[in-house]
């Protein structure tokens, strides 16, 4: 945090943008905080020029939305799960093991939360199909991912709890996904490359 408020005070544009963990902070959009602005979106240009939504995602989770008690049960349960994989990580260290989550490894085995994260991704491609923008870059399910998505570019950071994924970019513009469990960084994702394969495929 220190360093994120040092940067803001050399004149870095620091955006927060809350979610349905931090839904307090839903009141305070358009404020700023020590040169931190709340916002419900916002808009990233890369490097080269192209223009990303920036969004949490929850708004698109329909249990999240209308099934109130189902997503305080799936919250506990998921605190549950980070306090047990606290103790998991303990023992493969000991071991010599790498990082592994409990949580991330239970919800891909369930069909119906791999089936939940394929029309979520496809929400969001939707909505930065409304925006006009190259891609949307967002959280919420906790599944790190890069890939092109009905025509724009789908970006989840993950997070730096579970999955210990962020997204980083490059110099050029190039964004990367960067997953620490495994002390590597995903290869670059070239979006346009992948569309071009896309329509070379289809013809």
């Amino acid at each position: 945090m220190q360093k994120l408020l040092r940067k803001g005070r050399k004149g870095a544009r620091i955006v927060y943008v809350p979610g349905n963990h931090d839904e307090f902070l839903r009141n305070y959009y358009g404020t700023h905080f020590g040169g931190v602005e709340v916002a419900e979106t916002a808009i990233h240009e890369t490097a080269d020029g192209k223009r990303y939504l920036v969004i949490h995602g929850d708004i698109f989770d329909m249990v999240v939305r209308h099934a109130r008690w189902l997503a305080f049960l799936g919250d506990w349960a998921y605190e549950t799960a980070l306090v047990v994989n606290t103790y998991v990580s303990y023992v493969r260290r000991k071991l010599g093991l790498s990082y592994w989550s409990l949580s991330a490894w239970a919800k891909l085995k369930v069909k119906n939360a791999v089936n939940f994260i394929g029309q979520f991704e496809a929400s969001l491609s939707q909505e930065a199909k409304k925006h006009e923008v190259d891609g949307v870059i967002c959280g919420h399910i906790h599944h790190a991912a890069m890939h092109d998505m009905n025509g724009v570019a789908y970006v989840n950071c993950g997070d730096w709890v579970e999955s210990c994924t962020a997204i980083a970019e490059h110099d050029d513009g190039r964004l990367e996904l960067i997953r620490w469990g495994e002390r590597q960084i995903s290869p670059i994702v070239d979006f346009e490359a992948k569309r071009a394969e896309g329509v070379h495929a289809a013809a």
